[in-house]
């Protein structure tokens, strides 16, 4: 997809007339007797014709902003009664994880009435389950939240733990859980990268035909992501919901051997990271270059591409200590969604891949920055879907940084160290950590038996939401007088393009008719069975 420049309204006001959580849902209608432009395209796909749209122009411009050809299967998209306007509801997005709403309502003079990101996803109990749990438990229980961050919610609540009850971890411990936070993000990166990205650049429904058109491309891409899973579990144990880590440090390390062939396994990996970079720098014109200001948070550090430790940081606003997450962050809750939203100086905020590299760009590794260059990626960059860019100069960081810190363990000798004693107390702790979609925050109380009173998980894909909608609204009202089908083609990669996790954003925690809310601090949820 060729690009014309595609620049949104910082504001987030789209077109005449916006409709954010306000308005109703737009309804589907077959009064017009036009089949879903979803259908039709899968249809156009079986008869082995394009099934996207045809290149469309930007408002006042001779220049394309796209010629993707691909489109969502799902997706209803209707002329309202042969008035001219159209109705679109993706329902739901795919190629994401959960379940998310895109609705656009634009009248027949191209002004745009409806963009509403919606999430209907049901609720989630994980800070009610935790009320009462030992701290000995408590990692285990929140890496279940998600499959795909499940070291990354391991690490945040051990931090969270290690700070309310004040147990000191070795450096070795450190370097351990860095290697796990690296293995997890390339987990993550690849799984997006390849197979939820690419078939829209590539012009596909799914991953499935590129087995066909782009196998050597798409095998490399698989035996990364391969070479990322055995990453996990020689440091954590298993591919996904750790074993090995508790407060304080671990219950079994890597053996040295076990850490050399990984090292070497890593050097072996670095031509096929930079074949993968290749293939996106060749494809890097398909992304639409939309534009919108917004404030970037994430970790950061003077030393380091921050990813475990650091203070949060904000392109807009001063440094803060992780304890202060509540004043960065800032929930509220919309009618549109079940999970709640952020904000913080805007009325949104982006975390994520792009952030960190906004954020710690001086800190990456010197291959890291080559495919940064390679692929175009810029400091500057205020477009969404540079995300994806940014998750695969992220890729190559890992693998660099993890070579470095392997040798470090290996020169120093992995050491069986002894236990810290850990004696429960009262407290509160918070811990922070860059997980692949953004930054992380885990936030206990403990009575003096080390039970927890009171839980708070502030996820990326919360702090997303209000972006994305921004982003919605900057971007539909320059291409309303395009195709339906367009418009669902880029309304949807715009929501892939933040990777989100929509199941792990839903933690509402009590349910009464009409209302979602918090319990009272103190107050367990019981549920009672008929």
């Amino acid at each position: 997809m060729s690009a014309k420049k595609v620049t949104g309204n910082a504001g987030g006001k789209a077109g005449k007339k916006s409709s954010g959580g306000s308005a109703a849902p737009a309804q589907d209608t077959k009064a017009s007797g036009k089949p879903a432009s979803g259908v039709a395209a899968e249809a156009a796909m079986q008869r082995g014709g394009s099934a996207g749209p045809k290149p469309m122009k930007a408002a006042g411009s001779g220049a394309p902003v796209s010629s993707c050809a691909c489109t969502d299967p799902g997706i209803a998209a209707e002329a309202a009664a042969g008035d001219g306007s159209k109705r679109i509801h993706v329902h739901h997005v795919t190629r994401v994880e959960g379940h998310g709403n895109i609705v656009v309502v634009i009248g027949a003079d191209n002004a745009v009435e409806t963009v509403r990101w919606e999430v209907p996803e049901a609720p989630r109990f994980f800070e009610a389950i935790l009320q009462g749990r030992s701290y000995k438990d408590v990692h285990q229980i929140v890496s279940r939240i998600c499959g795909i961050c499940s070291i990354g919610h391991q690490l945040s609540s051990l931090q969270a733990t290690e700070d309310a009850m004040n147990i000191r971890i070795s450096e070795q411990t450190v370097t351990l859980r860095k290697l796990a936070i690296h293995a997890e993000n390339l987990q993550s990166h690849l799984l997006h990268l390849a197979y939820l990205v690419l078939p829209d650049l590539m012009g596909v429904n799914s991953v499935i035909p590129l087995a066909e058109t782009h196998k050597s491309e798409l095998v490399g891409l698989i035996g990364l992501r391969r070479l990322a899973n055995e990453f996990s579990r020689t440091i954590c144990g298993r591919t996904t919901h750790p074993q090995r880590m508790v407060p304080g440090g671990f219950t079994k390390l890597p053996d040295e051997s076990e850490l050399q062939v990984l090292l070497q396994s890593f050097r072996d990996s670095l031509p096929g990271f930079l074949k993968a970079a290749d293939l996106f720098a060749s494809l890097r014109h398909k992304l639409p270059d939309f534009s919108r200001e917004t404030e970037y948070i994430g970790l950061v550090s003077p030393s380091e591409y921050a990813l475990y430790r650091g203070e949060v940081g904000s392109t807009d606003d001063s440094r803060k200590p992780a304890s202060f997450y509540k004043d960065v962050t800032q929930e509220y809750c919309v009618p549109q969604s079940t999970a709640k939203w952020t904000k913080n100086m805007r009325g949104s905020f982006m975390v994520g891949a792009l952030s960190r590299y906004k954020l710690n760009h001086t800190h990456l590794k010197p291959t890291a920055k080559k495919v940064a260059e390679t692929v175009g990626l810029t400091p500057d960059t205020v477009n969404p879907f540079h995300n994806n860019l940014a998750q695969l100069v992220e890729c190559v960081h890992s693998v660099e940084d993890s070579m470095e810190l392997i040798h470090w363990l290996l020169v120093e000798g992995v050491k069986r160290e002894k236990a810290p004693v850990i004696r429960p107390r009262a407290g509160r702790g918070v811990g922070a950590v860059e997980v692949p979609r953004g930054i992380l925050f885990h936030s206990y109380e403990y009575d003096s038996k080390g039970r927890i009173v009171e839980a708070d998980c502030v996820i990326p894909t919360n702090m997303n939401h209000a972006n994305i909608q921004k982003d919605l609204e900057g971007l539909v009202p320059v291409i309303a007088h395009t195709s339906e089908a367009e418009i669902e083609l880029l309304t949807s990669m715009l929501v892939r393009a933040y990777d989100p996790c929509i199941s792990c954003s839903t933690h509402c925690i009590d349910i009464t008719p009409g209302q979602m809310s918090k319990p009272d601090r103190g107050v367990r949820f019981v549920y009672k069975g008929r």
